[in-house]
């Protein structure tokens, strides 16, 4: 299909950036996206994979607007090969983040109190219990360890298969799905197995859960096909996500961990005002790029006018919420990690009814790791030179690969 522009005020529209992956070793800011910003509130941009080229907001006001207008789809991104970032691209019914509403509202719900406050407070105990196991282990080893490896990988991986209801035989080759889905390395074909996997077991667990009245995703999920609130392929396509969810809670926190450990100023401030993390918490956040390039799609329904610009209906638009988080307009200063800084309206778990279903418990796992880690490591600091950390290499979701500290 060929796309075609005109501004409002006839000027030609802005030049097509090819945006490639970038393998970035640390958590500096993505280059591209930074010259992108400076270009204009709006550019066009091509991405590895899909077809064609896609409008890309980066300022906060435009993204909050988009992200909250329902002139904008996400349905319509099934039916595209749109410019993107993944290898393969097959969305399945049921998926939160291509639903538009009122399907979103009706699926959002059926799950919905296993995402709640008052769930993650109930968690918190067990939570911190499963935490501090795991510090026990390598605090009986001795330095060095890989605080990857050994706390920051098992940690949500158990917290995430609590709230699902995912058996404990079944955790770890549950893990070795997701993690592979999330990577873009291995092709399309390593991908699409590890789909078939996972989206094969959700399937035989939903279905085994028909007649549950218990509180975890599947059972939840069990219960709502069995109630015909929704389909059985939406039960499934909405758990998947969900399921690979936790991955991100370990690589934020161990980009914040990076960060706390290669910037003594920062560690100094966390350890000395244990009662302002809270705050500096929400920092880290909006500065920390926790993924590469952008996420999923919107399609514009009917012709709609930004910044004089005139995008089509039918044109995909991307936003950027790590763009967003830099705004000077609204972050003063925004490169520099200013760990008082308040207000702080980030934008790190996104805007909208798209906004991060696990939000609070993937807040309340990062109070916890944070938290705990330098409580119980009071001498926590880095095994190797910092730029012998490995970071990850083409995957959608960036951090440290490993993380090796002594204490």
């Amino acid at each position: 299909m060929t796309q075609e522009t005109t501004t409002l005020t006839g000027q030609s529209p802005p030049p097509v950036r090819d945006w490639p992956a970038l393998d970035l070793d640390g958590p500096e800011f993505d280059p591209v996206l930074a010259d992108l910003m400076r270009e204009g509130p709006l550019t066009r941009v091509r991405l590895p994979h899909g077809e064609g080229w896609a409008w890309l907001a980066t300022r906060y006001d435009d993204v909050k607007a988009i992200t909250n207008d329902p002139r904008f789809g996400r349905a319509e991104v099934t039916k595209r090969q749109v410019t993107r970032l993944a290898p393969h691209f097959k969305p399945r019914p049921g998926s939160l983040a291509f639903a538009d509403q009122p399907d979103h509202n009706r699926l959002r719900r059926a799950v919905a109190g296993a995402f709640t406050v008052g769930t993650a407070k109930r968690l918190r105990p067990g939570a911190q219990e499963i935490l501090d196991g795991l510090v026990d282990g390598i605090l009986a080893e001795g330095p060095p360890a890989d605080l990857v490896e050994r706390v920051l990988e098992p940690f949500p991986i158990t917290v995430v298969s609590e709230v699902m209801g995912v058996p404990a035989a079944d955790r770890e080759r549950v893990h070795s799905w997701t993690r592979q889905i999330i990577s873009t390395s291995g092709g399309a074909e390593a991908a699409e197995r590890a789909k078939q996997g996972l989206y094969g077991w959700i399937t035989e667990t939903v279905r085994a859960r028909a007649d549950s009245d218990g509180e975890d995703v599947y059972s939840l999920l069990g219960a709502a096909v069995g109630r015909g609130e929704v389909g059985e392929t939406e039960a499934v396509g909405l758990a998947g996500p969900l399921q690979i969810g936790g991955e991100a809670v370990t690589h934020n926190v161990g980009q914040m961990l990076y960060l706390l450990l290669t910037r003594p100023e920062l560690m100094t401030r966390m350890r000395e005002r244990p009662e302002a993390r809270g705050t500096a918490l929400d920092e880290l956040l909006r500065w920390i790029s926790h993924r590469t390039s952008v996420g999923l799609a919107r399609i514009a329904l009917e012709d709609v006018e930004v910044h004089g610009v005139r995008i089509a209906a039918g044109d995909p638009v991307y936003v950027s919420y790590l763009a967003a988080n830099r705004d000077p307009d609204v972050f003063p200063d925004p490169a520099r990690i200013d760990l008082d800084r308040d207000p702080n309206p980030h934008l790190a778990y996104g805007n909208g009814h798209h906004f991060c279903t696990g939000a609070v418990l993937a807040r309340m796992q990062t109070e916890l790791l944070v938290d705990t880690l330098l409580e119980r490591l009071p001498g926590l600091r880095l095994a190797v030179p910092a730029d012998r950390v490995a970071w990850r290499r083409k995957t959608m979701i960036r951090g440290p690969r490993t993380l090796p500290c002594t204490w």
